[in-house]
């Protein structure tokens, strides 16, 4: 018998259309495994973050997710989690774990980011 993957949780930005379009691109790859992933719109949810433990500002900056084990991750470390489950982007996510990598990535990611919430004038 197939052991089932538990259900993760991902924090999104439903007002910034690059990160509906990541999502849409990541269910297109994900196919079925894409169901084991629950999607969650932080817009206008500030007091839910807050209840759960994410800074509103932060979920904002930084893509979290909530892990099977109810412990939540946050930037490359929530895009690891999300890629591993998927077939095709686990070298991906082996890849943005790297230690030379990694800090590259997140200094962009965050140039990224904040490029996009002053564009949208949410920063």
């Amino acid at each position: 018998m197939k052991e089932e993957k538990q259900k993760i949780t991902v924090y999104y930005d439903g007002a910034c259309p690059s990160c509906i379009q990541d999502r849409e691109n990541y269910e297109k790859l994900a196919g079925k495994s894409g169901e084991d992933v629950c999607w969650f719109d932080i817009s206008g949810q500030d007091t839910h973050l807050r209840d759960i433990g994410i800074d509103p500002h932060k979920a904002l900056s930084e893509l979290h997710v909530r892990d099977e084990h109810q412990q939540i991750v946050s930037e490359l470390d929530a895009y690891i989690l999300l890629m591993s489950r998927v077939f095709l982007l686990k070298p991906l996510a082996w890849l943005i774990g790297l230690p030379v990598i990694r800090p590259l990535l997140a200094s962009l990611y965050h140039k990224m980011v904040n490029r996009r919430l002053k564009r949208s004038g949410r920063l």
